[in-house]
């Protein structure tokens, strides 16, 4: 951001993208997918003052962003951030951005199950905006899963193990900063949703959650947009990809430009009572045998159900769910750290 603020009669250059969210009701719009790109592009590189980037992140709430606008952005993400090796590669980009505060981070053995099938997995997120949650970066430090601190590793790590985590503040630092105001706010922002699109490995198939269902849209059309081969969105829990197995989940999915949806059906009709703390024992436990959880089983299940959805979309919802049944009937129990 800028240290000197302009003269009050000389019109900072951020100022013309504030005005077009803010004239009011009859002159207010969207910016367009190359305005996104350049507001973006000045506030990843710092050129804006802290209240000019506060009024554009709450003025695009209140309006609430367009796939334009969200497509736009996610492009100046990619050109600003630290480029991976031009031969990495991913099979899946998995976003985890939210927390888990209702339930214990099952989705974590998704990922393990999918990697140990052979899909090359790449994670990125970010930690630590809203308390009470935990993260993902921290529960699988916990658990001995791979994390990374720069491309190099992560490319290690997905020959070694089909799996990396790289935190979103070492490829594109000035975003994740922007993501640290969520307390300062009150409120999330438009990043909550862009930093799910990122896919900086442009992985072919891209899976993403949302809190809100009217987002998966919003999501689902931004993908179009950034030609995104094969994408997929589900309304998570706590906002994590991880299917609720007392609820039915909704499935948008995006395949080379055509959309359709899907429909994985619940497999627990009781009510499901929150845990007190989420926590990594219990996730543990279950992927070694030690310990049976109904529930987790069946997130685990069918979150890696729907993550087959994307990666093998020629499978029928039936087909795998049964695929990822076997994958969890067969796990090697004591690969988990």
């Amino acid at each position: 951001m800028s240290t000197h603020p302009l003269p009050s009669s000389e019109e900072h250059p951020f100022a013309p993208y504030v005005r077009i969210l803010g004239k009011g009701k009859s002159g207010t719009r969207s910016l367009t997918e190359a305005e996104s790109f350049d507001a973006f592009s000045m506030i990843l590189q710092g050129n804006y003052e802290d209240v000019q980037l506060g009024a554009f992140l709450m003025l695009l709430r209140v309006k609430e962003e367009t796939p334009q606008e969200i497509a736009g952005f996610v492009r100046a993400c990619r050109q600003f951030s630290i480029a991976p090796p031009p031969e990495l590669a991913a099979d899946l980009d998995w976003s985890t951005y939210a927390g888990k505060r209702h339930q214990h981070p099952w989705y974590l053995l998704s990922l393990w199950l999918l990697a140990g099938a052979g899909y090359r997995v790449f994670v990125h997120g970010s930690a630590g905006h809203t308390a009470g949650r935990l993260y993902t970066e921290s529960a699988m430090r916990q658990l001995g899963l791979p994390i990374a601190a720069n491309w190099q590793e992560v490319d290690a790590q997905l020959t070694a193990h089909n799996l990396s985590y790289l935190p979103l503040q070492r490829f594109c630092a000035p975003l994740d900063d922007i993501i640290q105001l969520r307390p300062l706010l009150g409120l999330r922002s438009p990043v909550n949703t862009l930093t799910r699109l990122l896919n900086p490995l442009s992985a072919p198939s891209s899976i993403q959650s949302i809190f809100h269902p009217a987002y998966a849209e919003i999501h689902q059309l931004a993908d179009q947009r950034l030609e995104q081969p094969r994408a997929l969105v589900i309304k998570g829990e706590s906002g994590e990809i991880e299917v609720k197995p007392h609820a039915d989940t909704r499935i948008v999915r995006l395949l080379n430009g055509q959309q359709d949806e899907l429909k994985l059906e619940r497999v627990i009709n009781a009510r499901v009572a929150a845990v007190t703390t989420p926590a990594v024992e219990p996730v543990r436990g279950v992927w070694r045998g030690d310990s049976q959880d109904r529930y987790g089983e069946c997130a685990v299940i069918g979150t890696t159900a729907v993550a087959l959805l994307v990666l093998q979309p020629q499978l029928s919802v039936a087909q795998a769910r049964d695929k990822a049944t076997a994958l969890w009937n067969e796990r090697n129990t004591g690969s988990l750290g």
